[in-house]
Parts: structure tokens; C-alpha cells; sequence
């Protein structure tokens, strides 16, 4: 079994390759509130399909680079976007 992580695309500059924000919650030790942590994954695109919102599901695979080690499995969710009708501009 692989390892998984469902994160989020903050990032596609480079080709066929994303950054994918991996966020937990946990309970602060002092004050009992919870906070969010988070760790950043570059992950193999082999497609180029994901963009900058989409909700991925990376998994384990053998390392690509120095630091990529996780390719994109599935996109969860795309990120919604929207198209102005007069001018065609995309909006996120």
C-alpha cells in the first residue's frame, strides 16, 4: 500500500511538476485551540492537467528528483473558475 495525501495546487510554473499543499489540523498543547500546519510536495504532472486550486490525491512512487518523490493519483476536485461572457476573461 502507497502512501496518500489530499492536498491542494499552489503551484504548476515548472513542467510536469506541481506543489501541492498537504494541510492537518491539531490541537494547540497550551491553549486547546486548533492550528493548522502544513507541509509543501513537489509532485510528478505527467500530463500537465492540474492547475492552481485543484484538490489532488498524490501517492508514493520512486524518486524523480532531489526533491519530488510523489506523483498526482487522481484530481479530487477541479478548481472552479469563471469565464466573463463579454471580455472571455478566466477568473479563479
Amino acid at each position: 500500500m502507497r502512501q496518500n495525501f489530499i492536498g491542494m495546487v499552489i503551484n504548476t510554473t515548472a513542467r510536469k511538476t506541481a506543489k501541492v499543499r498537504i494541510a492537518r489540523q491539531l490541537m494547540h498543547p497550551k491553549v486547546q485551540k486548533p492550528i493548522t500546519r502544513h507541509r509543501n510536495f513537489l509532485v510528478h504532472d505527467e500530463n500537465e492537467k492540474c492547475s492552481v486550486g485543484d484538490v489532488v490525491r498524490i501517492e508514493a512512487c520512486r524518486k524523480l528528483s532531489k526533491r519530488k518523490a510523489f506523483s498526482v493519483a487522481e484530481i479530487v476536485k477541479p478548481a472552479e473558475t469563471f469565464t466573463d461572457p463579454e471580455t472571455g476573461t478566466v477568473y479563479r
